[in-house]
């Protein structure tokens, strides 16, 4: 029989730090004296309206990510489109290396402030390893397996829809969970070209010298990131094709 795709222990271990890490820091702000300017940084809904900005960033430059990467890394691994590879992982490379932050300056800009300058920026530093990790585990495949599927005459659509994206998934999904943690880290800048998040929190905590405002900005990107990091795992499980698990 196969093992165990998910455990109690993976179900449970993670979210219940988490939990306890929350509420720790909930008990030290119910018994934290708290000055006039930390009460306004922290009321009517501030916390969760960044949150929720947070929360929207990452899902979107995830979305964005997802139909710019898979497809493309799908494209260069096709005849003749194979020799843009160096070229394309070049200008992916130049994305994640560019300090995140300056990025965002050049397209604030251009573009001007807002969320979508934001979202370019987590986009663009967030290809790099859902690409790489989509043209790695579709020309690891075997070659003699793939040929086996085009003699019993499968179309070229079939042996990639059926074969070949198959035993990728699991390179591939773990870029995309590489991307999703990135993309909670870096949307925490979204905040120097207006686009919200977290970094809100950060940022004002900072520059007022407010200690109790940033712990909770850091906190709770901290834990968004584990978070979107342990849901991330379990995806890998759950969609590992099941020819794929080894047996005991």
């Amino acid at each position: 029989m196969a093992p165990t795709r998910v455990t109690w222990q993976k179900l449970t271990l993670l979210p219940l730090l988490l939990i306890a890490v929350l509420l720790a820091t909930w008990l030290w702000f119910e018994q934290a004296d708290l000055d006039a300017l930390t009460r306004n940084a922290l009321s009517d809904g501030r916390v969760s309206k960044a949150l929720w900005q947070h929360i929207e960033l990452t899902v979107i430059s995830t979305f964005f990510v997802l139909i710019i990467a898979i497809p493309l890394g799908i494209l260069l691994t096709r005849g003749q489109a194979g020799r843009a590879t160096p070229v394309v992982m070049t200008l992916a490379n130049i994305g994640q290396a560019t300090p995140a932050i300056g990025l965002l300056a050049l397209l604030v800009i251009w573009l001007g402030i807002g969320r979508r300058a934001a979202l370019i920026g987590i986009i663009a530093y967030a290809v790099l390893p859902v690409l790489s990790n989509t043209v790695a585990g579709l020309r690891a495949n075997d070659p003699a397996l793939l040929e086996a599927a085009r003699g019993i005459g499968m179309s070229p659509v079939g042996v990639l829809t059926r074969v070949e994206l198959p035993l990728a998934v699991p390179l591939i999904l773990a870029g995309v969970r590489t991307a999703l943690v990135l993309n909670v880290g870096t949307a925490t800048l979204a905040t120097f070209g207006g686009g919200g998040g977290l970094g809100v929190l950060i940022t004002t905590g900072i520059t007022s010298q407010r200690m109790p405002v940033l712990v909770v900005g850091s906190v709770l990107t901290v834990a968004l990131a584990l978070l979107v990091d342990w849901l991330a795992s379990l995806a890998e499980l759950l969609l590992r094709p099941r020819g794929l698990e080894a047996g005991p």
